[in-house]
């Protein structure tokens, strides 16, 4: 007779521990860099970027090796776990930026998006491939294929960051704007490119060669999903919200509409494609069901802008380490891959946009916007180190590069917002988006913020 297997053991008393007081200083710390920011004129996202700066190797790492050591072990499998709960935040944050796209101006201006987008990818990768071949020696892992770096250079520096750029946004309640509303359908763009370059870029650096599946593999899965979300899944997504609408208990909605972003995230992230892709998907798909639903998402909105978006970001800095920068070659290359990415991300933009006739300003905001690289930049980085088409100086770079631009965006977007008006559309868009915002309890359940 079979035994059955004995259960698995729990979570060791100690790695618990670790894993809570970790969880909640990062969190901590992010509420009050994040509040920092904030009276700096920056959004709050720029402060809890600079946590894991602070916590990481750079700062404590350096100051207080000891206490670094102590709060942040290098323990794999410890590490893992404040990947594992940062990874559902920043992936429920893009479900939730998926919610508030408007559908409808997505569709209208669908041309326009993959004018800004297809600027915003060409110029960056010509000029990222040029300097991956320019590069120093010493950033390139021992027995690297210099082209294939040069490729892994350019795709890092044409992606953009939709989920730091959606944080970004709803910090300076730009959200609800066309052009922040174009900066996220441009930005899908940009990221569905790029996530594809990466798998064939990465297929390159591991089979020794560009195979014909290597590049047909990955398009035949963005088609897949493509056509299974809006022909599958829209209508039955659209039946399920009809049927939550009528439930009284709102945590009905926000588990069902959790579950389903996280499906959908598994999905691509099966098909070899980035699970960010499958999350915004579905937050577009519920986006298409009742209007009226988005108000009972209030508290999972609220919960992930509160405490998981930043614990993500936070996060996200804790594997950079800027004493590479002592170098003086390593730092007059960063500074020169630095503007090389500013330059062909703002460039390039601005070109798509205008070719596709969107105003001077509204160009200039969206270069601004999509030049934040941020935690997307931090994966292909990561992913880099991985399969070893970069070295330890190459990944600081990378990182750096996503963590300056991710700074910049907030001050860009503020300069050129002030000479865009605002229009009728926008502004009932943000009547049916001011549902999702906290209300006071002294407030009637009609009031708006």
């Amino acid at each position: 007779m079979r035994l059955a297997a004995p259960p698995i053991p729990p979570l060791p008393s100690h790695q618990l521990f670790v894993f809570l007081l970790q969880a909640g200083v990062l969190v901590l710390l992010a509420v009050l860099c994040g509040r920092l920011a904030a009276r700096l004129g920056m959004p709050a996202v720029a402060g809890e970027l600079c946590v894991g700066i602070l916590l990481g190797p750079t700062v404590l790492g350096n100051v207080s090796p000891a206490a670094a050591h102590w709060l942040l072990p290098r323990d794999t499998g410890q590490f893992h776990l404040l990947d594992a709960v940062g990874q559902i935040g920043v992936l429920l944050l893009v479900g939730i930026t998926g919610v508030e796209m408007d559908a409808a101006l997505v569709r209208r201006r669908g041309v326009t998006a993959l004018g800004v987008g297809a600027g915003g990818l060409l110029l960056p990768f010509g000029l990222g491939y040029a300097a991956g071949w320019a590069a120093p020696a010493s950033l390139l892992p021992d027995g690297a294929d210099r082209p294939v770096f040069a490729l892994f250079v350019a795709v890092a520096l044409s992606v953009s960051a939709l989920p730091v750029i959606a944080k970004i946004l709803t910090d300076m309640h730009l959200i609800h704007r066309d052009v922040g509303q174009l900066t996220l359908a441009a930005g899908m763009v940009d990221d569905v490119v790029g996530w594809i370059l990466l798998s064939v870029v990465s297929a390159m650096a591991v089979g020794g060669g560009m195979g014909g599946d290597h590049l047909v593999m990955p398009l035949l899965a963005t088609a897949l999903v493509l056509t299974v979300a809006f022909c599958v899944l829209r209508p039955l997504a659209n039946r399920v919200m009809k049927a939550a609408e009528h439930t009284s208990d709102t945590a009905v909605v926000v588990g069902t509409v959790t579950a389903f972003v996280l499906l959908c995230a598994a999905a691509t992230q099966a098909l070899g494609l980035e699970a960010m892709f499958g999350a915004f998907l579905a937050g577009m798909l519920i986006s298409s069901g009742p209007r009226s639903l988005r108000a009972r998402l209030a508290p999972l909105r609220t919960v992930v802008l509160a405490v998981f978006a930043p614990l993500f970001f936070a996060t996200a800095g804790l594997r950079l380490d800027l004493s590479a920068l002592t170098h003086p070659a390593t730092l007059a290359a960063g500074a020169a891959l630095l503007l090389v990415a500013v330059v062909g991300k703002v460039a390039g933009v601005f070109v798509g946009a205008r070719a596709v006739g969107v105003g001077t300003w509204e160009s200039v905001a969206l270069g601004g916007a999509l030049n934040a690289r941020g935690v997307i930049q931090l994966v292909v980085a990561a992913a880099g180190l991985r399969i070893g088409v970069l070295n330890s100086a190459s990944y600081t770079l990378i990182v750096l590069v996503a963590v300056i631009t991710s700074l910049m965006a907030p001050p860009l977007l503020r300069w050129s917002m002030r000479h865009i008006e605002h229009t009728p559309e926008e502004q009932l868009r943000l009547h049916d988006r001011s549902v999702l915002d906290w209300k006071p309890a002294d407030q009637t359940p009609d009031a708006h913020v």
